[in-house]
């Protein structure tokens, strides 16, 4: 029996419109954001001083280029930059040391401490490198960021520019694998369909900041009246916390789309990217498995049930499925245009169209990191999470 040819199927011919019109909503905040959301581009020249700090653990296949970036920037007369070898069991050091080749604008250092208790590796090694940094403008940029030479500028011109004390300049998220196309688009997505970036700009309430701790650029002084990375020391995606921490704290954050540059590929391969996700995805809804579940159940209705009746269904059912995943389809590749600043190549449009499959991915990973949260099996770069994030 096709779906919508009996009466007894009748519920699913209203969950296809309720997931049709789920699907639409959020293409239509998604062509919001692409026409609103403000992407890096004019740097002024930064006359005040500037410090990037780089946390890397085992990064000595990635590091280098991020250093070459960052000799490179321009229009920063007085930049310096603190990297940060955090007890890493492979090269990084020598490979810091190599690449910054002298340059007295930077300093590599070297840290074989464990993070205290209560503590994340990556936000302990953050504070390790920022503890001493003195200049009005404190920017974090993580190993696998790739910059062109005006990018550290334009963020900064853009921090002063809205007078806030965090500037998130988010990514292009690069892919190198299928497992990469399919999951990594969805983070930006995952905002872009759902939130109107230019709006929550505008806004200090703490549950509409997004972040991204690839790039933070951070007004020194907030950072420390904050209370920097020791306010979310516990803290399984310190970036997202440390945004809404500003925000309690009365200091406006705002997202901008890096465009053309600024670029990473977090993870490479589907192992990695499965142990990525895998550490922190179980805080995402509240951390509770009924926001999980609710928010599985409205992603199936919304974005597996479309395509399922366009195949399987007949007459307004399958139109109504059509329009639906059309709709998924369309919202994947406007947050995409929205985040790499206008391109979308080939390989975006097939992505686009296994949304569903996505979906189920990120679902499964999901369950994964709840079930190695229960079982206190998580772990990231050789360090347990499971003393940490609550």
């Amino acid at each position: 029996m096709e779906i919508g040819q009996a009466e007894p199927l009748s519920r699913i011919g209203w969950a296809t419109r309720l997931g049709t019109g789920i699907s639409l909503a959020g293409t239509a905040i998604a062509l919001f954001n692409r026409v609103t959301v403000r992407q890096l581009s004019g740097a002024d020249k930064v006359a005040e001083p500037v410090t990037v700090c780089v946390p890397a653990r085992d990064e000595a296949a990635r590091l280098p280029g991020l250093i070459a970036d960052l000799r490179a920037q321009r229009g920063l007369s007085r930049l310096t930059i603190v990297i940060l070898d955090d007890a890493s069991s492979d090269d990084t050091f020598p490979m810091a040391t190599a690449a910054a080749a002298g340059d007295p604008r930077i300093t590599v250092l070297r840290n074989d401490a464990e993070p205290p208790p209560g503590w994340t590796g990556k936000a302990a090694a953050c504070a390790r490198a920022a503890e001493a940094v003195a200049t009005p403008v404190l920017v974090f940029v993580d190993a696998d960021v790739r910059l062109t030479p005006d990018a550290i500028a334009a963020a900064v011109t853009e921090l002063r520019g809205r007078r806030v004390g965090l500037v998130s300049p988010w990514p292009r998220q690069r892919a190198g694998t299928v497992a990469e196309a399919l999951v990594q688009p969805l983070l930006c997505w995952s905002w872009a369909a759902t939130l109107p970036v230019s709006l929550a700009n505008r806004s200090l309430r703490p549950s509409t900041s997004v972040a991204c701790g690839q790039f933070l650029v951070f007004d020194t002084a907030a950072y420390r009246a904050a209370g920097g990375h020791a306010a979310v020391a516990a803290s399984v995606t310190e970036d997202l916390d440390l945004a809404r921490t500003l925000r309690r704290a009365g200091y406006s954050t705002a997202l901008v789309a890096a465009g053309r540059m600024a670029s990473t590929r977090m993870y490479t391969g589907a192992a990695e990217l499965d142990a990525g996700y895998t550490r922190w995805l179980w805080s995402a809804y509240g951390g509770t498995r009924a926001g999980g579940v609710a928010v599985g159940t409205l992603a199936a209705v919304a974005y597996w049930l479309p395509p399922l009746a366009a195949l399987c269904g007949r007459g307004t059912v399958r139109r109504v499925g059509v329009l639906g995943y059309t709709a998924a389809v369309a919202g994947r590749l406007l947050a995409r245009s929205t985040e790499s600043g206008g391109a979308v190549a080939p390989a975006d449009v097939a992505a686009a169209l296994a949304h569903p499959l996505s979906v189920a991915a990120y679902l499964l990973l999901w369950g994964r990191s709840r079930r190695g949260r229960r079982q206190g099996a998580l772990r990231w770069k050789g360090r347990s999470l499971n003393t940490v994030g609550g």
